[in-house]
């Protein structure tokens, strides 16, 4: 008999491929910023508050893009999402410098075209966790969050050379357009390949089924849609919240400023940095998937806690060093190893977050998800406009080893997280329906 591929991951795969195209689509400006900055006349500081723009966007909506994802199910808030990301994509493009051409003005609309495409993507992660914790089995949810991460590093990888060489040849308004017809084109296979549960699939088996559906006495129970409110104060929601933080503030490190640092701390050309510039994201995608195995692997010997917690602190750890290490090396190509592996142990953690996130909420993860996103993303928002008001001040090697000490502090969160400890919605609100 021929091997039959699942259908969950075969309908992973488009998630896998949205991932991929979220990042290939947010990641293009840190790269055209370069060409940006000089012919629209903007500083370092003022592209700071552009690229942090996405992240308030992006944060701010995250909780409100976790409950759309329970509220009207994966399947209509992605096709919804992914609408406004096409187009703020393209507005990216057309507006600054053509139709807006003072300083104040371009400024202004990148701002505000940015934070709606950040509150177009708010919904992904936070609705594709809520989407495996449906599709997938108990105790195998990390793996396919990590695949996500893989997606996603690997777009941000692609991103960097692409970007570059459709930037020197084409000019930066070109890679902002060049990636609308893939995103209009797997926007369609979503809505046509996609479901909100697996057992409206047509390809759905019934021993699929049963295996997707079993264990799942012990876990939350869904008690209406209004007990999603409690999770603002749930403990161990509020901790993972926290560490994500951590882990994204050396995430944004890498994701704002990691390109201008090669070209203007390490003297790199834009080609040359566009190919450096993806081996962080080409490591991360290895060690992503990597740590999303080691975790279910772990939670099935030891159980969630430990499970979760291990690759979590292991991974943290690495990074606050590798990215001590990395800065301080006396050789350029040497740093840009070390700060690959630094941003590799980031993504190790990934499918611990993700997963530690589903085991405590169940059906609420996506609410839930959008809670620990929000945290991870705030660190954005600091990040981008504080290193190079940092680096004017004490240097840019100073203003980003600030990450190996937050990274630690990351670490020593995950000593009080409890991935089994399952949420209980509060009794007067289970029955809500608004």
């Amino acid at each position: 008999m021929a091997y039959r591929i699942p259908v969950r991951w075969r309908f992973y795969t488009v998630i896998f491929a949205l991932s991929f195209l979220a990042y290939l689509m947010r990641q293009n400006i840190h790269v055209a910023g370069e060409q940006i900055m000089p012919e629209l006349q903007i500083s370092e500081l003022q592209m700071g508050w552009i690229y942090a723009s996405f992240i308030w966007g992006y944060a701010m909506f995250q909780l409100p893009g976790g409950v759309l994802g329970k509220r009207f199910g994966p399947r209509r808030t992605l096709l919804g999402a992914g609408f406004f990301w096409v187009l703020a994509s393209w507005l990216t493009g057309f507006l600054p410098g053509l139709w807006v051409t003072s300083t104040a003005g371009v400024i202004g609309t990148l701002m505000v075209v940015r934070f709606l495409l950040g509150v177009a993507h708010a919904p992904m992660f936070p609705v594709q966790a809520a989407a495996v914790e449906r599709w997938f089995p108990v105790g195998q949810w990390a793996i396919p969050n990590a695949v996500a991460s893989t997606g996603l590093t690997l777009g941000a990888a692609l991103a960097q050379p692409l970007v570059a060489f459709i930037m020197v040849y084409w000019g930066w308004r070109a890679s902002f357009y060049a990636f609308i017809p893939v995103g209009i084109g797997l926007f369609w296979l979503w809505w046509w390949y996609a479901r909100d549960e697996p057992s409206a699939h047509p390809a759905m088996d019934a021993a699929e089924l049963a295996l997707i559906q079993a264990n799942r006495e012990g876990l939350t129970q869904d008690q209406g849609f209004g007990a999603w409110k409690t999770l603002i104060r749930n403990r161990e929601t509020v901790l993972l919240a926290s560490a994500y933080f951590a882990q994204c503030y050396v995430f944004y490190l890498f994701f704002t400023w990691f390109f201008h640092y090669l070209v203007k701390e390490l003297g790199f050309g834009i080609l040359e940095t566009g190919f450096l510039a993806a081996l962080p994201w080409v490591t991360g995608a290895i060690t992503a998937t990597l740590g999303g195995l080691l975790c279910d692997g772990l939670c099935r010997r030891w159980g969630p806690r430990w499970g979760c917690r291990l690759p979590a602190i292991s991974g943290l750890v690495g990074a606050g060093v590798f990215l001590f290490l990395g800065l301080y090396a006396e050789s350029p190509y040497m740093a840009v190893g070390l700060l690959s592996l630094c941003f590799a142990s980031t993504q190790l953690t990934e499918g611990a977050f993700w997963s530690a996130q589903t085991y405590v909420a169940g059906p609420y993860t996506a609410p839930a998800c959008g809670v620990m996103n929000t945290g991870g993303n705030l660190s954005g928002i600091i990040v981008a406009p504080l290193m190079p008001f940092l680096a004017e001040h004490v240097g840019w090697v100073a203003a980003l080893s600030t990450g190996s000490l937050i990274a630690f502090v990351g670490a020593a969160l995950w000593f009080f997280i409890r991935a089994d400890e399952a949420f209980q919605p509060e009794s007067g609100l289970v029955n809500e329906r608004a």
